[in-house]
């Protein structure tokens, strides 16, 4: 239990205990972090079979390729700060008998991560169910820390929101109240402090590619979306990052940027399995998608690796990795 509050529970208290807002309130330089969605733990099988809403009772190659995503990031050097899964964990939903199994199996995996790369979860609908209750959710905080919560990382802040209290929160409705007033709370402390950046993840995109697109299963409802959409660039929300579409998209509202990753785990589009990796200087937030054998084979290209090096060490910086990371660090002429 000791091992899970250190590594699977650092979200308490509507905070993230692996930083400390005192020490990290204030920008320090660039830095990265990685983003993945959906490892969902038992998906492929029930893809393939043609019934998506079944537990899933094989999920081996979810293992492998979970284990090439733990894999990949521990050889990345610097290392990034953190590594945030959005939502969608296992496939199995609340009261499955697979469920336990499959949680257990993710966290075998996520736990060889490197213990100076912190994880971040957020939740999904498979985590929690599409319309969650009380004992869902709480569940769901047993195993993997508040469902909603927010902190500060070298100057940037992030929240961490329950998207599926926004698709259906008819099964528990005070929650989705002190949800509504916590983040009516945390987007005035953004705009109040004016912070280098604001960054949101959640699980369900607000949108898929246009802020006034048609309401799909893989986007929130049209008119709550473009409320949630103003409220969070009036709070200077930089980016929303999501899961749950299983293929790459996104879009714009004004200066907001809807980042939708696609899956470690099973693909319905034409992406492959991997991560995405986003830099956060002090001006700009960059993001690349990459699969996760370029990932493991080649680091990070040298255009991102530019803009989170130290200014301070510019030359030697780059020389160090170049000689001692070649596995890393590929250069390109």
């Amino acid at each position: 239990m000791a091992e899970d509050r250190e590594v699977f529970l650092r979200a308490r208290d509507r905070t993230f205990t692996a930083f400390k807002k005192d020490e990290e309130s204030h920008w320090k330089g660039p830095f990265y972090f990685i983003h993945g969605a959906d490892p969902q733990f038992g998906l492929m099988k029930s893809w393939e079979i043609g019934d998506p809403d079944y537990g899933g009772n094989e999920w081996q190659r979810e293992i492998s390729l979970t284990e090439d995503a733990v894999q990949a990031i521990n050889k990345l050097n610097p290392k990034p700060k953190f590594f945030v899964i959005c939502g969608d964990l296992v496939h199995a939903m609340p009261g499955i008998e697979w469920k336990e199994a499959q949680e257990r199996d993710l966290k075998d995996v996520l736990q060889k991560t490197s213990r100076d790369i912190p994880l971040v979860f957020v939740s999904g609908n498979h985590d929690i169910g599409n319309a969650p209750t009380a004992e869902t959710i709480q569940s769901y905080c047993n195993n993997w820390g508040d469902d909603f919560f927010s902190f500060w990382v070298g100057g940037v802040f992030f929240l961490v929101l329950n998207s599926q209290l926004f698709f259906d929160s008819s099964k528990c409705p005070e929650l989705k109240d002190a949800h509504n007033r916590w983040l009516a709370a945390q987007l005035a402390l953004a705009q109040e402090r004016k912070c280098k950046h604001a960054i949101i993840f959640q699980h369900i995109p607000l949108f898929l590619q246009t802020p006034d697109e048609d309401n799909d299963y893989f986007n929130i409802e049209k008119s709550l979306r473009q409320e949630l959409l103003e409220m969070f660039h009036k709070a200077g929300i930089k980016a929303v990052f999501s899961g749950h579409y299983h293929r790459n998209a996104g879009g714009t509202y004004k200066d907001l940027d809807m980042v939708v990753t696609s899956a470690i785990g099973c693909q319905l589009g034409k992406d492959t399995h991997g991560l995405r990796v986003v830099a956060i200087t002090e001006d700009k937030i960059v993001h690349r998608y990459y699969s996760l054998n370029d990932l493991n084979n080649q680091g990070l290209e040298q255009d991102l690796m530019e803009l989170i090096k130290p200014k301070s060490d510019h030359l030697n910086w780059s020389t160090d990795y170049a000689v001692n990371q070649p596995y890393i660090y590929m250069l390109t002429p």
